[in-house]
């Protein structure tokens, strides 16, 4: 079948107003056939056909009929519509599903449908082409990998509690622009991910050239403001000691630290916070707020402590949701990783046969920090996440629909006093199956993907929520946890046995 017909002839192209501007004349004015066929460029046959055919009030079917579908308008609207729920809730059909789909949507409106349909169990490949044609709403996109903490924990519940607590502290403190800072790290690597190149047509395999295949990690902790402002970064290199040769080609103001993870541990952060202390400039009578997640490295109390005596406020993003709320995840640590990997392809170019190393990652962030976290940038990021300015109504509900499948409903049987419910002997008819057919819906008919009812536990870590960390009431939580778990950790060491016994 051809699916991109090209039209070979402009026969029956004459618009269907102009042909019933023919039809009028010929009837009520009283034209001849011939006049009339040349006075609007429509061929004598045609416009004879066209009087014939059309009825009393004028009205006229103009051009070949539609090819016969199988789907009407508004089911093929129902099944566009159930395609894009889908794929709003993180479980995207596959063209094979849609197919599928489709053939089980005919088979219960009892279509007509093709031969070929019942024996392969699906639609055919013409109809999902002409299907995606009908519906310029829809595409065939690769979907990002998205974790299912992420995809549900971004709920209405816990983004209306960080709004709360944004407010509650814009009211109490009156925070500025200026006052408002967000911090976050960020891994790089010296393996870099290539840029796209220009190479011969028809080859399968193109190479480029990294400096090995697996990369070493170097942690990449940023301060910014609501104003565009940052502080200079703050380096954590996989290291047991720190040497200050590790930042020779940093950019200017840049301290780091060093530990054998690479990643920010609980020591480091009360680094940061004091690097942050020290050009952020804040006071206890000029305080300033700061938006971090709720890692266990940002835990510390020592590190909230100081924050504290020192004027700032700490406010943590709810779990998993940082993707959406963080401004430097929104704006500055996309085009910053893909601006770190042309510099690195760079590097590579002007070092023929030399390795990139951790050494050289500052001066790798250096070339390419300032094209990422720019003044417009950073506040694009405060203002996409609805922080500055203040936005709570910024999400929709398709922002919260991946939230879909672990939202549960309230429980109405405990709210409900069977004793007290009316009791009604009266029986209604059954609805016709055509009735019932056209009042379903398809999710009705099809469920989408729904969690059951979690198992309450008391084991693992305890479950986080947005908070403002540096509150009192917090900070003795924190305390509480952390004696908590070292007398876990105390209970557990086993006492070593002499030898011999």
């Amino acid at each position: 079948m051809v699916r991109n017909r090209v039209r070979k002839t402009s026969r029956a192209s004459v618009p269907a107003d102009v042909v019933r501007r023919a039809v009028e004349a010929v009837r009520r004015e009283g034209q001849t056939f011939r006049e009339t066929s040349e006075q609007y460029q429509i061929p004598l046959r045609s416009l004879k056909r066209y009087c014939k055919t059309s009825d009393e009030s004028g009205d006229v079917r103009v051009g070949y009929e539609k090819r016969r579908q199988v789907f009407d308008g508004k089911q093929e609207e129902e099944l566009s519509a159930y395609i894009t729920r889908a794929s709003d809730i993180y479980f995207g059909l596959t063209p094979r599903d849609v197919r599928k789909l489709a053939f089980k949507v005919a088979e219960f409106y009892k279509c007509d449908f093709p031969p070929s349909w019942a024996s392969n169990g699906m639609a055919g490949p013409d109809w999902f082409s002409a299907f995606l044609k009908r519906n310029p709403s829809l595409s065939i996109r690769v979907p990002e990998a998205t974790s299912l903490s992420r995809a549900t924990s971004f709920n209405k519940t816990n983004v209306s509690r960080f709004f709360d607590l944004l407010a509650e502290l814009y009211g109490r403190h009156k925070f500025g622009p200026g006052d408002i800072w967000n911090m976050d790290e960020t891994g790089i690597t010296t393996v870099q991910r290539p840029d796209k190149v220009v190479a011969r047509r028809g080859i399968k395999q193109v190479g480029k050239v990294t400096s090995a295949e697996r990369g070493t990690l170097v942690t990449l902790a940023l301060a910014v403001s609501a104003t565009g402002n940052k502080v200079p970064p703050f380096f954590v290199f996989p290291r047991v000691h720190f040497k200050d040769h590790f930042l020779q080609s940093a950019p200017a103001g840049s301290i780091g630290c060093a530990n054998p993870s690479g990643w920010m541990k609980e020591d480091n952060f009360v680094q940061f916070v004091t690097h942050f202390v020290k050009h952020a400039k804040p006071s206890v009578a000029h305080p300033c707020l700061l938006l971090l997640d709720n890692h266990q490295s940002h835990l510390s109390v020592e590190a909230l402590d100081f924050l504290r005596d020192n004027g700032v406020i700490a406010l943590s993003f709810p779990p998993h949701c940082s993707h959406k709320l963080q401004p430097l995840d929104r704006s500055v640590y996309g085009p910053l990783k893909k601006y770190v990997y042309t510099a690195i392809d760079a590097w590579m170019k002007n070092h023929p046969g030399s390795t990139l190393t951790i050494y050289d990652i500052p001066g790798v962030v250096s070339t390419a920090l300032p094209r990422a976290a720019s003044e417009e940038n950073i506040k694009a990021g405060f203002a996409v996440s609805g922080i500055s300015p203040f936005n709570r109504e910024i999400f929709t509900e398709k922002d919260f629909a991946p939230s879909y499948v672990t939202d549960r409903p309230p429980d109405d049987s405990a709210t409900t006093d069977p004793q007290r419910a009316p009791r009604t002997s009266t029986s209604t008819p059954a609805p016709p199956e055509d009735v019932v057919r056209a009042e379903t819906s398809l999710e009705t008919l099809f469920p989408l993907p729904k969690a059951g009812p979690r198992r309450s536990t008391r084991k693992g870590r305890p479950k986080r929520s947005a908070a403002i960390l540096t509150d009192e009431a917090m900070r003795a939580a924190l305390v509480e946890e952390r004696n908590r778990s070292a007398s876990r950790g105390n209970k557990g060491t086993k006492k070593k046995r002499p030898n011999g016994r």
